[in-house]
């Protein structure tokens, strides 16, 4: 079966939410992946009103590192869990959000992860989270799907890392341009996703959208990777 799996860094919903709802909408998302979500202030409540919008449901618990997973009516969820990622004396805390999907009897345990500017810190946070979500896709019997806002582009040594154990769905299957950052002129590709090498990667790209609304949700765009996962 094919499922379809997106990453969106949200910008804390300080740009346009009419915008964000649209291109969220016109990913077509299976089970989305977002940093930077609401952490402050009615943070669930937002969270979910957003999902509601766009026929999601937040599927992860907690607010660390503003990340969470959605999924949508295909996605059925067996599992979620949250965690703190290793702290770095005077940088922001990160997360890694986990949800475990079974859609048409294939499983994927899905990860969100938001990295730091920091160099150490990505190359650490990014080995700490494939070994979290090995250790839940054994559990579960599921493929491993991670997803996020790397804060560095691929020929540097995080990315390098998730792409020697996973395979970068865009660098498999690419669909359109590739830069996700800034969203009003793209120049680098910082945003991504990895699957496991037992998932056929069909495509993986950006949103069809208007220019005008993929500009005024967020500072990022969407990535969205279609995956055949089963027989």
């Amino acid at each position: 079966m094919t499922i379809r799996v997106a990453t969106y860094n949200l910008h804390g919903l300080r740009d346009s939410v009419p915008a964000l709802t649209r291109v969220i909408g016109a990913a077509r998302a299976d089970v989305l992946c977002v940093q930077e979500a609401p952490r402050f202030g009615r943070w669930r409540a937002r969270r979910r009103a957003l999902a509601a919008a766009v026929g999601l449901t937040v599927a992860t618990p907690g607010r660390v590192g503003g990340v969470a997973v959605l999924t949508g009516r295909r996605a059925r969820v067996l599992h979620a869990e949250s965690h703190r990622l290793r702290a770095f004396l005077g940088l922001e805390r990160r997360g890694l959000a986990v949800a475990v999907v079974q859609a048409e009897g294939a499983r994927l345990a899905v990860g969100s992860l938001h990295l730091d500017l920091n160099d150490p810190a990505r190359v650490h946070h990014a080995a700490e989270a494939v070994a979290l979500m090995e250790r839940v896709a054994a559990a579960y019997g599921a493929a491993i799907v991670l997803a996020g806002d790397l804060n560095e582009q691929a020929h540097q040594p995080a990315w390098r890392y998730l792409a020697g154990r996973l395979a970068d769905c865009y660098a498999v299957a690419p669909k359109g341009d590739g830069p996700t950052f800034p969203a009003a002129g793209p120049s680098v590709r910082i945003d991504g996703v990895f699957a496991a090498r037992e998932a056929r990667v069909v495509s993986c790209g950006g949103v069809d959208a208007p220019i005008a609304d993929l500009a005024g949700a967020s500072d990022h765009l969407p990535v969205v990777a279609e995956l055949r996962v089963g027989h």
